[in-house]
C-alpha cells in the first residue's frame, strides 16, 4: 500500500512540475508586480505586509480558483474564457493608469489613504486573483484530462503552494535586501562595507526598473488574456493580427518571436487600458454633472 501511494505521489509531482514550466512566463510577472505595493512603507512592516499578500494568495488559489475552475472546468467550460477576459481587462485599465501616473496623471485623491495598509495589501491579493488564475488555469491546461479528478486536484494543490513559496520568497527578499546592505555596512572589513553600500545606494534604481517591469507586466499578461480569450468568444481580429505577425517573423527565432508576441500583447493592453480609463472618467463626470446640488 506505501507503495502504492509512493507512486500516487510521485505522478502527482511529476505531473505538477511539467505542468508548472508552461507557467513560468506569468510566474515571473507575478514576482516582478508585488514588490510594487510594499514601496513606501515603513521596513518594520515590509515582511508583514509580503507576508498578508502571500495568505491572501493561498487564499485566492485553494479556496476561490480551484475549486471554481475544476467546477467550471466540468459543468461549465464556456464561462472560464469569459473571466479571463474580466481579469484581462482589469490587467490592463490598472497597467495604463500607471503609465498615466508616469506621465504626470494622479488618480490618487489623498496621497495618505493610498499609502494605506489595508488598501494596498487589497489591491494587492486583488491583482494576485487575476494573475493567480492565470496561473491555475494554465497548469490545469498542462495537466493529462485522464489525470482523474483527485490527482488533478492533487497536482494543482502542490502547484499552487510551490508557486506561492517561490513567488513570495523571491518578493521577501527584494524588499529586505536593502536592510542587508545596512548590515554589511557595519561590518569591520572595509571591502564589505563598501559591498553594503553599493548594495543600499543601488536598491532605489531596482525598485523603479521593478515597478517598470511590473507595470509592463500587467499590460502583457492583461493584453494577452483578452486577445486569446477574445478569440475563444467571439472575435479573431486581434489574435489573427498577432498571429500573422509573429509567423511573418518566425525565422528571425524564437526569442525574437516572444518579444514581438509580448511587445504587441502589451500595445494592446495598454490601449485598452487608456480605453477604460477613459470610459471610467466619462462615466464619473456624468454622474457630478447629475448629482443635484449641495450633495457633497
Amino acid at each position: 500500500m506505501s507503495v502504492g501511494l509512493l507512486a500516487v505521489v510521485d505522478d502527482i509531482l511529476t505531473a505538477a512540475l511539467k505542468a508548472s514550466a508552461k507557467t513560468a512566463g506569468v510566474v515571473i510577472d507575478d514576482a516582478a508586480v508585488t514588490p510594487q505595493y510594499v514601496q513606501g512603507l515603513s521596513p518594520a512592516r515590509e515582511l508583514h505586509v509580503v507576508w498578508r499578500i502571500a495568505l491572501g494568495s493561498l487564499f485566492n488559489k485553494f479556496i476561490i480558483i480551484i475549486p471554481l475552475a475544476l467546477l467550471l472546468s466540468a459543468f461549465a467550460p464556456w464561462v472560464l474564457p469569459w473571466l479571463l477576459i474580466l481579469g484581462g481587462t482589469y490587467l490592463c485599465f490598472e497597467g495604463a493608469e500607471k503609465v498615466t501616473e508616469w506621465f504626470g496623471a494622479h488618480h490618487a485623491t489623498d496621497e495618505t489613504e493610498s499609502r494605506d495598509e489595508k488598501k494596498l495589501i487589497f489591491g494587492a491579493i486583488r491583482t494576485d486573483l487575476i494573475l493567480s488564475t492565470e496561473i491555475m488555469l494554465i497548469a490545469l491546461a498542462g495537466l493529462d484530462p485522464d489525470f482523474g479528478i483527485w490527482m488533478t486536484l492533487g497536482a494543482l494543490v502542490v502547484i499552487g503552494l510551490g508557486m506561492t513559496v517561490l513567488v513570495y520568497g523571491a518578493v521577501a527578499l527584494l524588499v529586505k535586501i536593502d536592510d542587508v546592505g545596512l548590515a554589511l555596512m557595519e561590518n569591520a572589513a572595509r571591502r564589505v562595507r563598501r559591498i553594503g553600500a553599493s548594495i543600499v545606494q543601488a536598491m532605489p534604481t531596482v525598485f523603479r526598473v521593478i515597478g517598470i517591469i511590473g507595470t509592463v507586466a500587467m499590460l502583457w499578461v492583461g493584453g494577452h488574456l483578452v486577445i486569446a480569450n477574445l478569440a475563444d468568444t467571439f472575435w479573431h481580429g486581434p489574435y489573427d493580427v498577432l498571429h500573422a505577425v509573429t509567423n511573418a517573423i518566425e525565422s528571425a527565432g524564437p526569442v525574437f518571436v516572444w518579444v514581438t508576441d509580448t511587445a504587441m500583447s502589451a500595445v494592446f493592453g495598454l490601449i485598452l487600458g487608456l480605453v477604460v480609463i477613459a470610459i471610467i472618467l466619462a462615466v464619473s463626470r456624468l454622474l457630478k454633472r447629475k448629482r443635484p446640488a449641495g450633495v457633497a
